[in-house]
């Protein structure tokens, strides 16, 4: 059985999985128009709290330069890095500002800073929502399908992540280039599902971000500022940043033995809030209430889940402590199950 059940057309929608499945329980209409209500107010405080998280890693370091101060920075703009990162997802579901434009440039700022093209992000991110764990059409399946491997083999996954060696494969990936599929050795062409105005979207925000990027390398070059360039800045982003990402989406979405569902091939991690500070920032551990509801904002999410508890929608879903998911990606039984 296929997730997608129903085709966007326009190539630019994010499919609610709650509708699209037939014999889903869904939430009443008034109950999602409350839930997919945008608060301006509370995006711009998820977003000054993350610039603020950044600065107090970078600024002491800026201030006073010591191995203690560069150490607390390599430490905390990763934290930070991940935060913008999932504020630029928001924006790529058009969830961030009810302003359009403002959530495209505040979007697209929170993907600039960290090397990401968001719009190219938009086209991507699509076809893992409208095709989850669908081979050849899901692009996230070669980072998270296959779980569990045996219990070094995450391990040492994430120690080649923290050495920086897989950043460039993973930024090919937030600039529209997927990961081939392990099993057909083919690549999913993301440019092939979406409309011709995100097409155009993407290309233009890919050429601004390695503009970007290039300009900030010379400046710091320039002014003598190479050293906190590559220290507070560029080995944050290619290491601990690199780790942050692919934990992250393993327990979304890795170890899970039913691809049928969002229910089941998505995960919901239960866990103490400095754990999710650290792994799940601006409440993305609510992540099956995601993919059923992706119109859903992100300070709405622990709302969505109460809702579709009562509902009776959460009945044999992924929804389980941080602790029991790490046990099943870490585990050494390979999960036997075939994508759709």
């Amino acid at each position: 059985m296929k997730v997608a059940a129903k085709i966007d057309a326009s190539g630019e929608t994010f499919l609610d999985q709650a509708e699209v499945r037939k014999a889903a329980i869904r939430l009443a209409p008034e109950v999602v128009r409350e839930l997919t209500k945008l608060d301006d107010s509370k995006a711009a405080w998820s977003v000054i709290k993350n610039i603020t998280l950044a600065l107090v890693g970078v600024v002491p370091a800026l201030m006073i330069w010591n191995i203690w101060t560069v150490l607390w920075a390599i430490a905390v703009v990763p934290f930070a890095a991940h935060g913008f990162a999932i504020l630029s997802h928001e924006a790529v579901h058009y969830r961030l500002f009810s302003n359009r434009t403002l959530n495209e440039i505040i979007g697209r700022g929170c993907g600039l800073i960290i090397g990401v093209s968001m719009c190219t992000y938009r086209v991507v991110h699509r076809l893992h929502h409208n095709h989850l764990y669908e081979r050849d059409l899901d692009p996230d399946l070669a980072l998270m399908a296959g779980y569990p491997r045996g219990k070094f083999y995450l391990f040492k996954k994430l120690l080649i992540d923290f050495t920086g060696i897989t950043a460039y494969k993973n930024y090919s990936y937030f600039m529209g280039r997927p990961a081939k599929n392990s099993e057909t050795n083919k690549r999913v062409k993301p440019l092939d599902d979406t409309s011709p105005k995100l097409r155009r979207d993407a290309k233009q925000d890919r050429i601004l971000v390695a503009v970007f990027h290039l300009t900030m390398l010379v400046l710091a070059i320039a002014t003598g500022m190479w050293r906190e360039y590559l220290l507070l800045w560029f080995l944050p982003l290619v290491t601990i940043f690199q780790v942050i990402l692919r934990l992250r989406a393993v327990l979304e979405h890795g170890a899970v033995t039913d691809f049928s569902s969002p229910l089941t091939a998505s995960r919901t991690n239960l866990a103490p809030a400095l754990v999710c500070w650290f792994l799940f920032p601006h409440k993305v551990n609510y992540h099956v209430e995601h993919h059923l509801y992706p119109s859903v904002p992100h300070y709405n999410l622990p709302a969505c889940h109460t809702a579709c508890r009562d509902a009776g929608m959460l009945e044999g879903a992924e929804v389980v402590p941080i602790g029991e998911a790490l046990g099943k990606i870490f585990a050494d039984r390979p999960v036997t199950a075939a994508v759709a």
